[in-house]
Formats: C-alpha cells, structure tokens, sequence
C-alpha cells in the first residue's frame, strides 16, 4: 500500500456538501483507505483575490493506486463535483492536489511530488500537522511543524478554524 496526503480545497457554495461528497466519492473507491482527516478550516484565497473564502482540509489515505492513477481518480472527483479551470488560482467547486505519495520526489508533466508550494501555504501546513506534525516532506527533508512555524503570523491569521468533523 502507498501513503498519500491530499489537500481538498472548496469555494464555491455549497462548499460543505462538495467536501462531503469528495470525502463520500474518495471513501466508495476499494483502492482508497482514509486513514486520518484534519478538520476543517476556513482561508483567505491566495493569488486570485477577487473570490470567496475557502473551506480545507488534508486527508492521510493509504492505496493501492500508483501516483499517477491517483492523480486521474482525483481529477475525475474533481470533474464530477464540477470544477471549471477557468481562472489560474480561481473560485472552484472542488480542488484536490497531492501533496505527498510515500516519500517519493516525481516531476512529470502533469504530477510533481512533493507539491512544490505546500511548504509555503498556511491553508496545508495548519490542518497537515493536525494530523501528522512530525512529518518529513520528501526532499526538503525538514517536518511540516518546522515549516509551520516558519510562517509569517499574517499568513497562519488568515486560516481559521471552522469544524472538527465534516
């Protein structure tokens, strides 16, 4: 079995229901085993400005897919709750981005791991070490509680606490 972590991001109303129906989707699929799911939190965007505030969270999944495959099941969630690549950083019904896949390092066209900008983003470092502070991320070889508490004050201020449990 391969380890993930996937951050799921949502903007667009009704942003619970589209969590809840990622999470349900991700849940029906024999090759996916959640195994720990941070809480949710409310952000600020980042980039493109002019949307509403996000709702994320981070899942710790086990699976028997390869990277690759995972990237394509996330993508056709990601089709079937409706998102529209209309605006780079844009509003969207759902997002699910890989942060990690073992302690792999892969940089193809279409999937590079680690996420090169997560070490960067309070909206996945916050609820990552939720659930998995101590974690390495593969080739910066540094946890996400020390990225975490590398961040500007401003940045952790904008993500907010919303529920435990989705």
């Amino acid at each position: 079995m391969n380890q993930a972590f996937i951050a799921l991001g949502t903007n667009i109303e009704p942003r619970k229901e589209h969590l809840r129906q990622a999470l349900e989707i991700l849940e029906a699929n024999e090759a996916v085993r959640i195994q720990k799911r941070s809480s949710v939190y409310e952000t600020a965007p980042v980039g493109y400005q002019d949307q509403s505030d996000f709702l994320n969270m981070v899942l710790e999944i086990q699976t028997s897919l390869s990277a690759m495959d995972l990237l394509f099941f996330c993508q056709q969630i990601e089709k079937e709750l409706g998102r529209k690549r209309d605006i780079r950083f844009g509003p969207r019904t759902i997002d699910l981005d890989i942060l990690t896949f073992n302690h792999e390092n892969s940089t193809v066209e279409r999937l590079i791991i680690p996420h090169p900008r997560m070490h960067e983003r309070a909206f996945v470092l916050i609820p990552l070490a939720e659930i998995a502070p101590g974690f390495i991320i593969p080739v910066r070889e540094k946890s996400v509680e020390a990225y975490l508490k590398e961040l500007p004050e401003s940045d952790k201020a904008d993500v907010r606490l919303l529920e435990t449990e989705i």
